[in-house]
This record gives C-alpha cells, structure tokens and sequence, in this order.
C-alpha cells in the first residue's frame, strides 16, 4: 500500500464515509490531517555530542527529512544544563511526506513492535490529535541494529482538524490505524 493510495483512500473513502456517519453538510467540515510531527528529547547530548549526531541520523532515516535542533532556553542547574545547548529534535511532516510516513508507520513499523495487540485509543488531547509515544526507534525498518549506540524512544503527534477525539478516531481507523479493543 503505498502512501499515494492513502490519499486516494481519504477522498474517495474515508470523506464519505465520515460524512454519512457524522451528517457533515460541507465538505470543508470533513476532518482532515495536516501534519504529523515527530519529537525526541536528548537531555544527554549536553554532555555526550555523539548522541546528537546520531539521532540526527536516525530521525533522516526515518522521516527523510533532516530534523531541528531544539535547544534549552535557558540554565538549570539541577539537569547540568546550559542555556542554547541542545536538548531534543522535532521534525515536521506535511502533505505528501505526511502520508509516506503515515503510511509505514500503519503497514511497516507498528506491527515490528513486540507483542503488539494495536495502539491505546485513549491518546487523544481533547481537540481531535493523537498522540504516540513509541520506546524505541528499532520498529522502523531503516534502522539496522548494528548501527544504533542506544535506544531511544520517539514522540509522534498526529495533527487533525476534527473538531472532538470521536471524529478523529474514526478519521484514524479510516486509515487503518491499529487501534486495540
């Protein structure tokens, strides 16, 4: 399933489907996608630079695009951190790199995780995103096991334009999302 065909699923499927289910008079109250970003925190790259490099790396693997350096705002102390160092890498995906990646996730990656019975559909925030918190970048298959110094887990935020958490769960299992019972 290739990621063209998510989008041809979303307007000839998942937008009828949606609207008959939710009565939708307009098309443009149809809930959509817009952006799916994805996080990681390195308190460690203040002291280990290597850490950073390579999770640079990895996030290039994975989203095919080259991350952004967050860095602290300001000094404490107590974490022996400084202010400007490095501290974490987001990424954000839209459009067509959006659903490529939407779509390994759904099809490739979920399934690798160990002893995966689907995904909680409680990680909703209230304003139809989901969130996903995944302990370590070894499920998506650009990741080779030799090549990696520590496991890391990651932050996916999948960003909709549904009004509540119901219409962007069914927005979600339109695409196929794992969801567990």
């Amino acid at each position: 399933m290739n990621s063209n065909s998510l989008q041809e699923i979303y307007k000839n499927q998942i937008c009828n489907d949606l609207t008959n289910k939710f009565k939708y008079t307009n098309i443009h109250e149809i809930p959509k996608l817009t952006k799916i970003t994805i996080n990681r925190g390195l308190g460690e790259a203040s002291q280990n630079a290597k850490a950073l490099d390579n999770s640079i790396t990895e996030f290039i693997l994975i989203t095919g695009q080259k991350p952004i350096v967050t860095r602290a705002k300001k000094s404490i102390a107590g974490f022996k951190i400084r202010e400007n160092v490095p501290i974490g890498l987001c990424v954000t995906l839209r459009k067509q790199k959006m659903y490529d990646f939407l779509s390994k996730l759904i099809n490739l990656s979920l399934p690798r995780i160990r002893d995966f019975r689907g995904i909680n559909p409680q990680n909703f925030d209230g304003r139809g995103n989901y969130n996903l918190g995944l302990k370590e970048q070894l499920i998506f298959p650009e990741i080779e096991y030799d090549s990696i110094d520590k496991i890391r887990g990651i932050d996916i935020a999948i960003v909709t334009t549904a009004k509540n958490d119901n219409e962007s769960l069914e927005l979600l299992k339109g695409f196929g999302m794992p969801f567990h019972k």
